[in-house]
């Protein structure tokens, strides 16, 4: 059987602040608008610009997080799955709406308003992963165990692993292969 892909990475504005609602189950969802922005010169030499806007969703511990951290204008990379619902509206008429439900979220923006860095904010606990020594967890993981180290010199491609049979003083010497 053939593999398939849905996944989808933009890089834009919030075009409203999110919306945060809850199911009757209990279950978060975040709602909030993304915009993005496309230039190009056509050949008669004149520059084009074009906006695409797009409907975002974030569900449990990450809609939280949306929620308080996201404000309209900011800059924000989401990562998800585009997904498409159909019902029938108020009127009767059947509606249809795509949507991004996001698994990721990093906010490329400085904080631009005046809450004082020190400010707390009601997060959820993250769970901490155990990384191997010297690995460095991506963003949007759990928060690496180990403090991140950087190799005395770049790692050279096809480079061996370190002997498991060496001295401890040898392996502190011994570059580190990413």
């Amino acid at each position: 059987m053939a593999r398939s892909l849905n996944k989808v990475t933009l890089i834009g504005n919030l075009t409203r602040d999110p919306e945060l609602r809850y199911t009757p189950q209990g279950t978060a969802v975040c709602s909030f608008g993304v915009a993005t922005n496309r230039q190009w010169t056509t050949d008669s030499g004149e520059k084009k610009e074009d906006a695409e806007f797009h409907r975002i969703v974030a569900w449990n511990k990450l809609a939280e997080i949306c929620s308080q951290l996201l404000t309209k204008g900011r800059k924000v990379y989401v990562e998800g799955r585009l997904q498409t619902r159909s019902w029938t509206g108020q009127d009767g008429a059947q509606r249809t709406s795509t949507e991004i439900v996001i698994s990721d979220m990093i906010i490329l923006d400085p904080r631009r308003d005046s809450a004082s860095p020190t400010e707390s904010f009601d997060m959820p606990e993250a769970q901490v992963e155990e990384a191997p020594a010297g690995v460095v967890n991506e963003p949007g993981g759990a928060a690496p165990s180990q403090p991140k180290t950087k190799p005395k010199s770049p790692a050279k491609q096809g480079q061996a692993l370190p002997d498991k049979s060496k001295s401890k003083k040898d392996e502190e010497d011994e570059e580190i292969p990413f």
